[in-house]
């Protein structure tokens, strides 16, 4: 795939030659090695097979240019990539994060490691086309893997630019995405109606409404999905403050809370992609282990839901 490159400041520059040049150094305590494979699904579409742990942006990326917080996401985006991730979910929506990606990427040169996905997240034809235009130059791709449209917004109007520029080559892949329940009937009825590529909405051990309607829908179609808010924005740690992980959990390699939530996201069969976001190198390291090993049955997710609500 062809790069094009953003335009970098002088002070990215030299950051990126200093300490994210170290914090990016990649060494024998990767979480990926020869013997361990990271889980995998395939996009329907297509076949094409991603690691089920990808990578959102949201609240974590928007940041400035301090050597000191960038060289911790460069830190972030090592134990992504050591654990075997790939997918990237960005959107204009996010204030720099588009652009913050896209300038560590080229730095290092791990552009060509990543699936980027992004968002367009505006009203109009033109104002689309504009967007999705500053997007793809933000996060330095000439070809955008996965192009959505966010939370719906003025979706009639987008999705044709979407397939035109699917079919010429300017997108791999085509979807939509929402964080709020309440569209979840206008999606529900949009992915019965027309033909996508990805789907993204909510889904944790909290927030289980789409497993009514939307997640078996996915699959009947042969959509992908991203699944957003895995943590419920934190409140399922809330929630288990203070509390012992169960034994049990060891069954299905769990090792903490977080993998013990993502391991839940995972193990429903139609879960493409699960996208949580962080700034903490300890956090991601935590998630995409959570990407390895076996995953909950059927009967093991029930017990899991049993026993977060009894808590």
């Amino acid at each position: 795939m062809t790069t094009y490159y953003p335009h970098i400041s002088r002070r990215t520059f030299i950051l990126g030659t200093g300490a994210l040049a170290a914090a990016m150094t990649f060494g024998p305590g990767d979480l990926l090695s020869a013997e361990r494979t990271p889980i995998r699904r395939a996009i329907p579409s297509s076949g094409e097979l991603l690691p089920i742990m990808g990578m959102g942006t949201w609240g974590t990326f928007d940041v400035g240019e301090d050597p000191t917080v960038r060289a911790q996401l460069a830190e972030v985006l090592q134990a992504f990539f050591a654990g075997g991730g790939k997918l990237i979910d960005s959107s204009p929506m996010y204030g720099r994060a588009e652009a913050v990606v896209g300038e560590l990427l080229q730095a290092f040169g791990k552009r060509e490691a990543v699936f980027a996905a992004t968002k367009v997240w505006t009203d109009g034809r033109q104002e689309g086309i504009d967007q999705m235009r500053q997007s793809m130059q933000r996060m330095g791709v000439e070809v955008m893997d996965l192009m959505q449209i966010h939370n719906l917004r003025d979706w009639q109007t987008h999705l044709p630019v979407l397939r035109e520029w699917k079919q010429k080559g300017r997108f791999r892949y085509i979807g939509i995405t929402t964080s709020h329940g309440r569209n979840h009937q206008e999606l529900g009825d949009i992915m019965e109606r027309e033909p996508l590529d990805f789907v993204q909405f909510t889904y944790n051990l909290e927030d289980r409404a789409v497993e009514q309607r939307l997640l078996p829908l996915a699959a009947d179609r042969g959509i992908a999905t991203l699944i957003n808010r895995p943590f419920q924005r934190a409140a399922l740690f809330a929630r288990v403050k203070g509390k012992t992980l169960p034994a049990w959990s060891a069954e299905f390699d769990c090792r903490s809370w977080g993998q013990y939530f993502l391991k839940f996201i995972a193990g429903h069969p139609a879960v493409t992609c699960i996208i949580p976001a962080t700034s903490k190198v300890h956090h991601m390291q935590d998630n995409m282990e959570a990407g390895f090993g076996p995953l909950p049955d059927a009967a093991q997710r029930r017990r899991m839901v049993a026993h977060y609500e009894a808590l």
